[in-house]
């Protein structure tokens, strides 16, 4: 899969913000492989027969993009942020729809890798980590800004402290703090002293 070049992604976005909605039809193809590779890096681990697939998921993506409000993009870097947006929003709206969340019980100590993937026996997981992070934005937004996008939008460190405008040192700070933070809010537990 060739990578297409920045550049030529932030150009279409920036005349599709400008109203040319010709230059979506062009931009599809270019960001369709990536955004289908991060979906997939979530669907990868469900068990098999789940009902969301991949494809869908990017499509729902597609179909929410058509109809956003906002669409003045800074670069392909922040396009990649709000499509992170999306899928956490589309995730836990599946899951929630499906109620994993009352078959699932309440708040359940789990492993922070385990947290931090799809799992394929307790969807309901979406849920907590989304949960969670909400009430990390609650005590710092930048910090449950760096996990969505991170986790959620599958972007790396420079391209985090890209849309962030923050340096990849904070964006490394930030995210060791917040996974330890959600370990904690997700399992129950409290730090030794707290």
């Amino acid at each position: 899969m060739e990578q297409p070049l920045s550049g030529d992604v932030t150009r279409l976005l920036k005349a599709w913000g400008s109203g040319d909605e010709s230059a979506f039809d062009k931009l599809v193809p270019l960001v369709y492989d990536e955004l289908h590779v991060r979906a997939q890096r979530y669907m990868g681990n469900e068990r098999s027969g789940h009902t969301l697939q991949t494809t869908a998921l990017v499509n729902e993506v597609y179909l929410r993009l058509v109809d956003y409000p906002h669409r003045s993009w800074e670069n392909r870097s922040h396009f990649l942020a709000v499509c992170a947006q999306l899928m956490r929003r589309i995730l836990v709206d599946f899951a929630r729809s499906r109620n994993y969340q009352k078959r699932g019980g309440g708040k359940r100590n789990l492993p922070l890798d385990e947290a931090f993937s799809v799992c394929n026996e307790a969807p309901h997981q979406i849920i907590a980590v989304d949960d969670a992070l909400k009430n990390l934005a609650n005590i710092d937004a930048r910090k449950s800004r760096v996990v969505e996008l991170r986790f959620f939008g599958g972007l790396d460190v420079k391209e985090t402290a890209e849309v962030l405008k923050i340096s990849p040192e904070t964006v490394m700070r930030d995210w060791k703090m917040a996974k330890a933070w959600l370990l904690n809010e997700i399992s129950g537990s409290k730090p030794d002293g707290v």
